[in-house]
């Protein structure tokens, strides 16, 4: 199973869910909902249909759907994924031990949670991609 929020899908999605993958023989992948995003992150660029669809039509992806509304249990999930494997971002090291020990403590210690490798690309994140854009838009005027 692999998570995330997939605003503005870019090489760095793929590569992680190519990665993810490669952990095991079936890919489910959890797009954040719209009000996660809103209360974790930011306001999404894209909604979190589409956002899911356009996960779904990767060649690494088995299943995608959407995650819980952040005023429900984000792990209660694992229930109907059942995952054998939690695929993290390369950029994630500061959530590994915190998801391994919530894990513990709901009773899903049996799935193990891997980070995966990051792309090595100038353009491997949303952020990096807006600001991009706006520095070509800046040098334009």
């Amino acid at each position: 199973m692999a998570v995330g929020v997939f605003d503005l899908l870019h090489a760095g999605h793929l590569h992680y869910l190519e990665e993810a993958k490669k952990l095991g023989q079936h890919l489910t992948v959890v797009i954040a909902h719209d009000d996660t995003v809103r209360k974790r992150k930011h306001e999404p660029v894209t909604n979190h249909d589409l956002r899911c669809r356009m996960v779904a039509g990767l060649k690494p992806v088995d299943d995608a759907m959407i995650g819980n509304p952040p005023e429900q249990p984000m792990y209660d999930i694992l229930h109907t994924v059942q995952p054998d494997i939690i695929a993290l971002g390369y950029d994630q090291e500061h959530a590994e031990t915190r998801i391994r020990d919530d894990l513990n403590d709901r009773g899903f210690g049996k799935i193990k949670v891997c980070r995966v490798s990051g792309l090595s690309e100038d353009l491997d994140g949303t952020r990096k991609i807006i600001a991009r854009i706006l520095e070509m838009r800046q040098d334009s005027e």
